[in-house]
Formats: C-alpha cells, sequence, structure tokens
C-alpha cells in the first residue's frame, strides 16, 4: 500500500470520524502555508504573502457584522484554519486525545457535528462580544478584529467529554493522573483570565465551544441529542418495511435504549466507568455503536 493510499484508507474508508478531522485540518493548513512559504522566499519577502492575505480576508471569521454579511462561509472556514503549525499541532493533538476518550463511551456518530456546532458556538459569541460588550465597542473593535482556528471546536469536545466523563483520569506530565472536571474546570478559569490579554478574540471563541460541549451532554443526557436528531434528518429512508407479527421480537426491538443509556451516564458520572457491571459495560458498548 503506497502512502497516499494509506491517508485515503485513513480518512476515508476507515469510519474514523476524528482521523477525517484531523486530516482536513492538516491538509488545508499545508495547502495554505507551504505555497506561502515559497511566495515569501522568491517573490515578495517574508512577512508579505500575498496568499496569507487572501485567506486572512476571506476565510478568518471577521467580527463585523457588515464584512460577515459578505462573508457568510466563514464562520465554517475559520474552525479549519490555523496561524501557524504550533497552533495546528496544539489542537489537533488535543482532539485526538479527548477524542478517542469521547468516541470510546458513545460512538463516532456525534463527533462531527459536535466539531461544527462548538466551532460555530465559538464564533457566535466572538462576534456577538466584540459587537455589544464596552471594552469592544468603545474602540471599535470589530472593524479590525478576526478569529481563526479549531480551538472552539477542540474545546468542545474536551468538555463534553469531561462533562460526560468528569471522573474519569488523565496522566498529565509533571503532574500526575487528573480527574477530567478538574482539568477543564482550569482550563476555562485560564481561557477567561487571558480575555484581558493579547487574544480575546480567541479565548472568548474558546468558551462559546466550551459552552456548547457542556450544554449539549448535559440535554443528551436528559433525552435530547441534537446531534443525532439533526444526522436522522439526513439520514436515508428504508424503502422496505418488514412486518413481523411475533410479539416478543417487536418488544425487543423497541426497547428502551435512550433511557438505558441515560441510567449508564448518570451512573459513570457519580461513580466513574469501573463502577458499571460487565452488563452495563457491554450495553454502553453496543449502544455506542449503533
Amino acid at each position: 500500500m503506497t502512502l497516499w493510499q494509506e491517508i485515503q484508507y485513513k480518512m476515508i474508508r476507515s469510519g474514523n470520524k476524528l482521523v477525517w478531522l484531523i486530516g482536513i485540518n492538516i491538509i488545508v493548513f499545508l495547502i495554505i502555508n507551504v505555497p506561502a512559504v515559497a511566495e515569501q522566499l522568491f517573490i515578495t519577502g517574508f512577512g508579505n504573502s500575498h496568499i496569507l492575505a487572501f485567506i486572512h480576508e476571506y476565510l478568518f471569521l471577521p467580527a463585523s457584522l457588515p464584512k460577515l454579511l459578505h462573508r457568510f462561509w466563514t464562520p465554517f472556514t475559520y474552525m479549519f484554519m490555523h496561524s501557524g503549525p504550533m497552533h495546528v499541532l496544539f489542537n489537533m493533538a488535543w482532539l485526538y486525545w479527548m477524542g478517542q476518550i469521547f468516541e470510546d463511551f458513545l460512538g463516532n456518530k456525534r463527533t462531527i457535528g459536535l466539531y461544527l456546532f462548538g466551532g460555530l458556538t465559538g464564533g457566535v459569541l466572538f462576534v456577538a462580544c466584540y459587537n455589544l460588550l464596552p471594552a469592544f465597542t468603545n474602540i471599535q473593535a470589530a472593524s479590525f478584529s478576526s478569529v481563526v482556528g479549531a480551538s472552539a471546536s477542540v474545546m468542545a469536545v474536551v468538555v463534553a467529554t469531561a462533562t460526560l466523563l468528569p471522573n474519569y483520569t488523565v496522566g498529565l506530565f509533571l503532574i500526575g493522573p487528573v480527574k477530567l472536571k478538574y482539568l477543564v474546570i482550569f482550563m476555562v478559569i485560564i481561557d477567561f483570565i487571558l480575555i484581558a490579554e493579547d487574544n480575546p478574540g480567541g479565548e472568548i471563541a474558546h468558551l462559546g465551544g466550551a459552552l456548547f460541549g457542556f450544554i449539549y451532554i448535559k440535554q443528551m443526557q436528559r433525552g435530547n441529542d441534537w446531534i443525532l436528531g439533526i444526522n436522522k434528518l439526513f439520514a436515508p429512508k428504508p424503502k422496505l418495511r418488514v412486518v413481523s407479527n411475533n410479539t416478543n421480537q417487536r418488544k425487543a426491538s423497541t426497547a428502551p435504549k435512550q433511557e438505558d443509556l441515560d441510567r449508564i451516564l448518570d451512573k459513570i458520572s457519580a461513580t466513574g466507568y469501573d463502577s458499571l457491571s460487565k452488563q452495563e459495560k457491554e450495553t454502553l458498548d453496543n449502544l455506542s455503536k449503533q
């Protein structure tokens, strides 16, 4: 298998949504930045890239409402753009790390939706704050500000995972084992404090993504799974209908799957994954595959 065939398999045929999202982010970054560096080396000189200027103007999310009206696609494009190699690598590392935990418990049918809605919520909060809060309106910051990066989307995945599994323990370098709930609380507090620093728009977008991740899981635990609900709208309709008179089979097919999931998730939140019985773990695994 060639390198290109292996990449195609990982991104398209494997069904791994995390690899798909990470692959898109890295490919977009390379497509933009490799030509931009070549342009600066041989044509324009460093710090004067027409390619990067075009990307900034047409693919970053602007805070200006008039500009946003004419760049209506930017709430989607900005969440696949990055300002530098460390920016994209840091975001993709967090996405892969937390996304794997998320998919282990809930399957991979929610990952892309969570990423997109987290990014959109972060973008909406960024635009709203820059047009409503005095700290930004007093200096007309919306007229010259924009935001870029997958951080809001990644924060949605991170916070959703911590809300689903607050007592799940991860090992941190030089720190040791830490429960997800404490890690996320620390991250949210730091993001809030950093609003007063050099990148307020980015920090606000992070908080927007975090907010969506938290609300989504809380609603899902109450039986309102927004993402799967939207997925069903686009699912193909079955062309054949099989009718069975077997009452036992009918009862089995209408088993309260959502109620089972809610009960198991509540138990995980209260006492951790290890407290589940073998049957409950099998039920959770089967539901995550559906």
